[in-house]
Order: structure tokens, then sequence, then C-alpha cells
């Protein structure tokens, strides 16, 4: 395929496919689905075109830039994603243009002043103000690139050029192999025991004889919050993934700032009220299905006193990113199909997801897409290959500049794969016991960040020896079932109850009324 016809415009991270007849059919076009293709650079001024395939029983998604299962997939006719329209920036020297140096022109040809591009608000009239504003490259008000000397630490401030530098630039052979297991979605019963079989054992972290945690971003339908409330106890971090989980991903890529505060500062007081946390715990989030709210979704978090953000993905480097604060711009392509990444100046911290490599011998240099999530990690069909791709990213991490290695679930992947969470229980106890590996939350991961230490002074590590080891007895062992009719239509809402050890709330908590106490007038 030649470069100059394909790779034009075109970043590393745009996969598309060989061009096809104007009039081929869809099921014609399946024959070629599984292929994709993307740009990189080949030598010199020069790119090149490189060839990948998806598994066998997946095609291509070129819209969601992803494999999907084939009866997933519509668009095997098109060979590049829809393009929106783009104003006319950056402008070179020799453009042509009516605006002045402090405009810009808009697709559709208007002139509008710099401060109105990337606001999360369409003021040109193709709205091509808004449609490049998931790359600090373009945004015209995009915070600075990292600078380390001016970058510091008593000002809550983290960067580095390329994101790969360790805190306080430890050796590596001093740095604790930090691990952060994430789970996200609702707290169910069956989803608690699944837990508790992977917590639930006598295994301690050999470096500090704490026993392993895990962060869980909680959502709100489904949720047992006396689960959640025993999983804190428990000394494992809660964090939340939205009060509605909605499953439309555009819908997460243009909330407001206003809509941000309902979906998760709602959530985290429906967990602080019926798990009974302290104000002040819980201080992350994730954004469902992987969608980035941009820099409306950081505005609110600055606003709310959330701390950190696990949403926004990486591509696979040399070394692993380790986190970063949003002080400065973020030292990787934000990639994703329409994806929202933030682009201005932010305090809040970024738990970046780092790629996971699907293959089975890193040294390989086959060309495969890695997955950030693990629930996407196909390929993976039996124990023995689920461990070793957990080893495989572990070490990849550990030879090169030890960036905590995220492992990150649904609340749902082990209910169907028992053998699986027999293997990963096995794991667990296996690195837990090697001594410079440390299960963390991810809060626990930014305290050590904030606060550097090697991994021999590790057993007196303040911030993580405050939930070392779980105290006391569980909260209650017959919560209230709560039955309150969600305020949406559900399959199953009929059998749906809130679970919680404190008291019931008069209607079941949602948007705009998340402690439950406003009645609905449709009731009286």
């Amino acid at each position: 395929m030649d470069p100059e016809v394909y790779c034009p415009g075109r970043g590393p991270q745009e996969l598309f496919r060989a061009q096809q007849p104007a009039d081929i059919t869809e099921e014609e076009a399946h024959a070629t689905c599984r292929s994709y293709y993307r740009c990189v650079p080949g030598g010199g001024n020069r790119m090149r075109v490189i060839h990948s395939k998806c598994g066998g029983l997946m095609f291509f998604d070129v819209e969601l830039q992803t494999c999907q299962l084939r009866n997933k997939v519509h668009n095997c006719a098109k060979w590049e994603q829809a393009q929106k329209p783009k104003p006319k920036w950056p402008r070179n020297y020799n453009d042509e243009t009516p605006c002045t140096a402090e405009e810009i022109e808009c697709g559709s040809g208007e002139c509008l002043g710099k401060e109105r591009f990337c606001d999360d608000i369409p003021d040109c009239e193709d709205g091509s103000d808004e449609n490049i504003c998931s790359d600090p490259e373009m945004d015209p008000n995009a915070a600075e690139r990292c600078n380390p000397t001016t970058c510091l630490w008593a000002e809550g401030c983290f960067c580095s050029v390329d994101g790969s530098r360790i805190p306080d630039d430890l050796p590596p052979a001093q740095t604790p192999q930090m691990i952060m297991i994430t789970f996200t979605g609702s707290v169910s019963e069956e989803s608690f025991k699944v837990y508790q079989e992977i917590f639930g054992k006598s295994i301690t972290n050999k470096g500090n004889d704490c026993t392993p945690k895990a962060t869980f971003f909680v959502s709100h339908v489904f949720s047992n919050y006396s689960a959640i409330q025993e999983l804190h106890r428990q000394g494992h971090e809660i964090a939340v993934s939205s009060i509605t989980n909605n499953a439309d991903k555009n819908y997460w890529s243009s909330l407001s700032v206003a809509d941000f505060e309902a979906e998760f500062d709602g959530g985290r007081l429906i967990a602080e009220t019926f798990a009974n946390i302290s104000q002040g715990e819980i201080l992350g989030l994730r954004v469902p299905l992987g969608r980035v709210g941009g820099n409306n979704q950081f505005r609110m978090m600055t606003e709310m006193g959330f701390l950190y953000d696990s949403s926004i993905a990486a591509p696979r480097g040399p070394s692993p990113l380790w986190p970063y604060t949003l002080t400065h711009r973020m030292p990787h392509k934000c990639i994703g199909t329409d994806q929202n990444c933030p682009t201005r100046n932010f305090t809040a911290w970024e738990m970046v997801l780092n790629e996971l490599d699907r293959r089975e011998d890193s040294t390989y240099s086959e060309q495969v897409t890695g997955c950030h999530l693990i629930d996407q990690c196909s390929g993976i069909v039996d124990p023995k290959q689920f461990r070793a791709f957990l080893e495989s990213n572990l070490q990849q991490h550990y030879t090169t500049n030890r960036a905590p290695l995220g492992l990150h679930f649904t609340s749902s992947y082990f209910l169907t794969r028992q053998s699986f969470l027999r293997e990963f229980t096995k794991w667990i106890a296996d690195v837990a016991a090697r001594g410079d590996f440390f299960f963390v939350t991810m809060m626990q991961a930014i305290q050590w960040m904030e606060s550097p230490t090697e991994i021999t002074a590790l057993n007196n590590f303040e911030e993580w020896k405050r939930t070392c080891v779980p105290t006391g007895q569980p909260n209650c062992v017959l919560p209230n079932p709560c039955k309150r009719r969600p305020p949406r239509i559900l399959a199953i809402e009929g059998s749906m109850a809130l679970h919680t050890c404190m008291e019931c709330p008069r209607e079941y908590p949602w948007l705009y009324n998340p402690l439950g106490d406003i009645l609905d007038l449709d009731d009286l």
C-alpha cells in the first residue's frame, strides 16, 4: 500500500482499511474485514504502512478503532473514520485568512477569538471550533508542555517529558513494583463473593506484611452497599464510576460540568451515605466505557475535590507510563475514536491506563494490538495463557522503569471464568511472596509518588500502614433490602433492592436526588 496515498494527515494512532470500490456491499466487504492498517515512521521523513489482523471470530470496527465480535461490526464497507469539519488551524505563515492574529477561521468561514475554541461550547456555524480539542497540539489554549524545572512537588505537580520518569529519580532497583488491581461496575452479592475469594486469604506483601488491596470503581445500579461497606472496612479503596452507567458512549463525551457533577459527585454521595464511608475518602473516578469527558469532566473534578481520574488510555511504548498530574500536557497521544481528552491545565492526577501486551512472547516483533481493560484482551482462552499474560506484562514493567502495573477488570469478569479466578489468586500469592512487589490501591500509589520511599523502608511507610491489615468485624449480617423502584425501566427492576446497613431512603437514589430524600410527586 502506497504511504503517499494513505498517510498524509493521518496520525500513527489512526487505523484504517485498504480502500475499496465505492459500490462494494457490506456483505462483500466481510472478506477483508479482519484486516486493518496504520502509518508509522519508516526512516528519514518517509512513512510506511503496516498490516494487522483481528482474531478469527472478530472484525475490525473502523469507527470504534478496535476489533469486535463479527455480529457487532456493520462498517466493513467503510475504509476510514468519518471526518468532522476542522477550523483552519494551526495557521501557516503564508496562509491567507480574513482573521486577525487573535482570531481563528472556522471551517465554515467566520472568524472567532481564540478563547472561544475548545471551551466545550460550539460557536462556529459548523461546530468546528470543538473538533480539534482532544489534541493539545491543536487546542490554541492548551496547557504547556512538561517542564521538570517548573513542575514542583511542593505545588502538587508531577510530569515528565515522555511519561516514563520515576518519581524523585529513584533507581529502578530501589523502586517498589506496584500492582494496581481495579474492578469497574456494580458490586453485587455474586461479585462480592469473587472479591472475597481473591482477597480473603491470608496473603501479605512480603515487603511490608500488608494484605493486597484493590480499587473498586462503583456504579450505582445493582450495587449492594453493605458489600461496598465491607470492602471498605477491609482496606480496599472505593471510587466511583457514575450513577447511571449509561451505555451510550456519546453521552459521556458531551456532558456538561453540571451533569458530570450529578453523575460522579452524586455517585460519591450515595456511596458515602449508604456504605457509611467518611466524607473525603472517595477521591477517584473512572468514566464508563473508557469515554473521557474532556475539559468539562476535569473542571468538575477540580470544583468538587476529586483527586484523580483513571479513564485515559495510553499507547504502548518502550517503557510504560507513570501516573501524572494534568498541570501540563499529557505525555502521550489521546487515543480512541472521537475521544475527548483534556487539553487544559488541571490539578488532578491521571492514573493512566497503560496498554497491556497480548503477545505470548513479548520479545517477538509481531504486530498485535494491545488492550487496556482485561475484558478486551481477546485470545486468552485458558488459565495457563492467562497466567503467562499477567507475568509477561508484570516483567515488562519490572525490568524497565517499574511504573505501576494496572490490571483493570469489569466486575463481571470472573463470574464466568472460575478457572481464571483460581489461577489469578495463585498468581497474586506467588507475586506477593517475592519481596519487591506490592498490590496497592490507586490512592496508595499516589501517596507513594508524593513521598517516594525506597523498598527497604516501606515497612515504615505510614500511608500504607493505615489500612495494612483489616481490623474489626463486618458491620452488619442482615442489611436492609430497601425496595425502591429505580427511575428508569430495567429488565429486572421488579427484583431490585438497595441493600444497605444504613436507614432506607424514601426514594431510590438517582441523579439530582442522591440521598433519595425527594419524594416523587407522581407517587403522592
